[in-house]
């Protein structure tokens, strides 16, 4: 896995990794330098190997992989993503190459499988001409946060009887947090909280400030209480702009928390429209707002959706269920 950032793509990696481990699978950690990442997946028991993963003039990785895998003697090899899949040599074990988004397939000319998170990740696939009993569809699973304590409200700055929407994500133009933020502020007596950092964070606090809404819309930074927040919201809102997947709305459902959500690639293909989420137009701030609105004044509504959710979080998302199909893939996929 070539990625050193902290989003969906790569924490996945990590709870799959150590999901497969622990699944009684010898695993070979194969990623590019990151402290953190490195130390969680040290804590788990797989000290990883690090490799460079740098762009074109990078004439090291690949050899360098080569030996280690030789060594490790896998079954398979599994790319996360187009950078890992450059890199990734071809030897006496199958490889795979796993897609989270849209990406060009000239990258994985090296892999025997391909492996979509989406339905419409696999449709995209299919439609380059790589052959279907060589592509699978294998979902993303979460953390199981039915459990969870909510996060204290009075340590957000949100009254405890206000209602309150919750936004989570890196802070970039792709998120569509100026969506949320503008939908927020045509509710007068709405919370809202953001966690995430990212290049967006000035242009987020001056819409803030242009709206005159700082004191029920808040950033939060980079928070590790996901659950906790989840928790303690009324409502989630995924208001992403392009989403292949959204890990997000995935812990919502987890969470048993209501899920609103404008009608980016992912959201639209997970969520069953006014069964376990509710859909809205992308960049729709208008619509967005009616729709919060609608279900912040409807607990029954609420309870459905979030009852619906939790259902299919279980049935679908969750680690027992998406390793079992991972695994009957890697049985096929040996050679």
């Amino acid at each position: 896995m070539a990625g050193a950032a902290n989003g969906g793509a790569e924490l996945f990696y990590e709870r799959m990794t150590v999901a497969l481990a622990r699944d009684g699978h010898d695993v070979l950690a194969a990623i590019r330098p990151a402290a953190a990442r490195i130390e969680r997946l040290r804590a788990a028991g797989l000290p990883p190997a690090t490799f460079r993963f740098g762009g074109p003039l990078d004439v090291f990785t690949r050899p360098r992989l080569r030996t280690a895998l030789k060594t490790f003697r896998p079954d398979v090899a599994i790319a996360w993503m187009s950078r890992a899949a450059t890199h990734l040599p071809r030897g006496e074990w199958t490889n795979i190459g796993r897609l989270g988004g849209y990406y060009d397939l000239k990258y994985f000319h090296n892999c025997d499988f391909l492996v979509g998170n989406t339905h419409g990740i696999v449709r995209y696939i299919g439609k380059t001409g790589f052959p279907p009993a060589r592509t699978a569809h294998l979902p993303n699973f979460v953390d199981d946060f039915g459990s969870v304590e909510a996060a204290d409200r009075a340590a957000l700055g949100v009254p405890e009887d206000a209602p309150l929407l919750l936004g989570l994500g890196r802070l970039h133009a792709v998120k569509g947090f100026d969506t949320l933020i503008r939908a927020a502020a045509s509710l007068p007596d709405v919370y809202c909280v953001i966690a995430g950092e990212g290049p967006e964070r000035a242009a987020l606090e001056r819409l803030i400030g242009d709206l005159h809404v700082a004191d029920r819309v808040k950033l939060l930074g980079w928070r590790h209480d996901t659950g906790a927040l989840l928790k303690a919201a009324d409502v989630f809102v995924a208001s992403s702009r392009h989403e292949p997947l959204g890990n997000m709305v995935l812990e919502a459902f987890s969470a048993q928390t209501p899920v609103l959500a404008a009608r980016s690639e992912g959201p639209s293909e997970i969520i069953r429209d006014g069964e376990d989420g509710v859909l809205v137009p992308v960049d729709d701030a208008p619509a967005m707002a009616d729709a919060a609105r609608a279900m912040l004044a409807r607990v029954p509504l609420r309870v459905k959706l979030a009852l619906n959710a939790r259902r299919r979080f279980a049935e679908e998302f969750a680690e027992p269920v998406v390793l079992a199909a991972w695994r009957d893939f890697l049985a096929r996929a040996r050679r």
